[in-house]
């Protein structure tokens, strides 16, 4: 008989540590609703004792999600420990999360403690712990550089101590399949009790392998695998959530195992967190990048047109990519309009769908065809970003092989119109020189990124961008099917967002 892998997401605590990808209040419940709608059994929300805004998203989130745990982590100090569960009591599903180093490496130069005094460290602190909940989760950080007989020694103590998951982590992702396998199966062999717990593993991608490792570990005799949506995370990143629940759901053969994630949700969700974050996902990533269901090969085509299976293991549908086929187009009403969004998870107000409409019949009368993925970019553009303090009316640009490039920008600021010129290496770099000057910004372009949504030579742009000014850092998106027009709107985006931050405004 099949057992369950609880899936357990940390994209709002591990994945929100990747550079540059931290989001705000709003953006993090964003997240958890799609992770609800996802199934994922546990939802970590974050680490209330790193900061103020830390402790808000997980409070909020404990508020607002019924459908999952909602996981808060703390270190084995037991100030953390109480502003973990201050933050979490309000979930109808609570977990504190309690962690300390078990490696020599860690305990000599990071800690400076002794095994004992460790040991000491995990009882009180699951001690405490289970005094709050029942569901109280240890992780022994940098498990696998541990020497394996400690590490059993404290596993058995937490256990003791009360902890109902035990968490093996490879936090600098040093292991290697075989031999996490061995770790797993000789801490369920040597740990008395072990029984008592769900054993759960968190592997990081350091050496390209969190994926592999974690599925040897389920092999072993995990139960429960931490993982983040799109694999992002710290350094190389984290086990990837889609990878697993689609390796073991096409690998039935192999594993007598399930996870009960809705799986045609998987794109939505990466989708989701890609927008908000700023991380684009590479084309060729497993199971969500623009390639992954996607066949150029004569002989692949071939043989796709006369069966599927010949080149694909599973189908875009099963987890929730639309087919490469026409959605809607410039002849579509506002009720399908309508019924398409409720399809894809978006519920607007009246006004939000007047101002979505009215962007997606300019971008059907300028595409043959509109996917799936242009509507995700008109609702994420027109739908949920801040005011504008910034508005882009009008951009020309000049440009050529014996041409300066120049632009010409018309903004309204505040509401009063204002226009100007520039120059830069390019139509891009002059376009946002001119933005720049006219709204006299101080702010650094940090990153630019630009991604083709859907095929085609009509295909819409989006682009994205990362300003920084003063420590204070946002992103911003813009999309169309002319990629000057979409820097223009991304880096205008930024502006109005970095305003708000500056601002010190509530969500942002």
């Amino acid at each position: 008989m099949a057992e369950k892998i609880v899936i357990f997401d940390t994209t709002l605590r591990d994945g929100e540590q990747s550079p540059g990808a931290s989001m705000n209040v709003e953006e993090k419940l964003r997240v958890a609703k799609q992770l609800e709608r996802l199934n994922t059994d546990v939802i970590e929300a974050g680490f209330p004792i790193a900061s103020e805004g830390d402790f808000e998203a997980v409070e909020t989130i404990a508020k607002h999600i019924a459908g999952c745990t909602i996981a808060a982590l703390a270190r084995t100090d037991i100030t953390d420990i109480d502003r973990a569960w201050e933050a979490v009591r309000h979930a109808k599903q609570p977990r504190i999360h309690t962690f300390i180093a078990t490696s020599d490496i860690h305990l000599k130069y990071k800690l400076k403690r002794t095994r004992e005094q460790v040991l000491d460290d995990v009882v009180r602190a699951v001690s405490h712990a289970k005094g709050y909940t029942e569901n109280v989760e240890f992780s022994a950080e940098d498990a696998t550089r541990s020497d394996l007989e400690y590490l059993c020694q404290v596993i058995e103590a937490a256990i003791e101590a009360g902890a109902t998951t035990i968490n093996i982590p490879d936090t600098v992702g040093y292991t290697i399949p075989m031999e996490f396998n061995r770790i797993i199966t000789t801490v369920k062999e040597k740990v008395p009790h072990i029984d008592r717990a769900i054993i759960s593993v968190h592997c990081h991608n350091d050496l390209g392998l969190a994926v592999a490792n974690s599925l040897a570990a389920i092999e072993g005799g995990a139960r429960q695998v931490e993982c983040t949506i799109n694999g992002i995370g710290e350094r190389a990143g984290n086990a990837s959530l889609e990878e697993i629940v689609m390796a073991v759901r096409v690998r039935k053969d192999l594993f007598a195992f399930y996870t009960e994630v809705n799986a045609d949700q998987i794109y939505p969700t990466s989708r989701l967190v890609s927008t908000i974050t700023g991380m684009v996902v590479q084309p060729n990533k497993a199971i969500v990048g623009t390639n992954a269901f996607a066949h150029e090969a004569g002989i692949h085509q071939d043989g796709i047109l006369k069966e599927k299976t010949t080149y694909e293991i599973m189908t875009p549908e099963s987890v929730g990519i639309p087919k490469s086929s026409l959605v809607l187009g410039k002849h579509s009403g506002r009720h399908a309009f309508r019924d398409k969004l409720g399809e894809m998870g978006y519920e607007l107000t009246a006004d939000e769908l007047d101002t979505a409409f009215k962007r997606f019949k300019q971008v059907a009368d300028q595409k043959k065809v509109v996917y799936d993925e242009d509507i995700m970019v008109i609702v994420e553009e027109e739908i949920f970003r801040v005011p504008d303090k910034y508005k882009l009316i009008n951009i020309n640009v000049q440009s050529g092989t014996v041409t300066i490039p120049t632009a010409t920008v018309q903004m309204e600021m505040d509401g009063q119109f204002v226009q100007d010129a520039g120059f830069g290496d390019g139509p891009v770099d002059a376009a946002l020189k001119t933005i720049q000057k006219i709204t006299k910004s101080k702010s650094i372009l940090v990153q630019y990124a630009v991604a083709a949504i859907t095929g085609g030579t009509d295909a819409q742009g989006e682009v994205t961008v990362r300003i920084e000014e003063n420590g204070k850092t946002a992103i911003g998106q813009g999309a169309s099917t002319d990629v000057i027009i979409a820097s223009a709107k991304a880096y205008i985006n930024a502006l109005n967002k970095l305003e708000y931050r500056k601002q010190g405004l509530p969500g942002l």
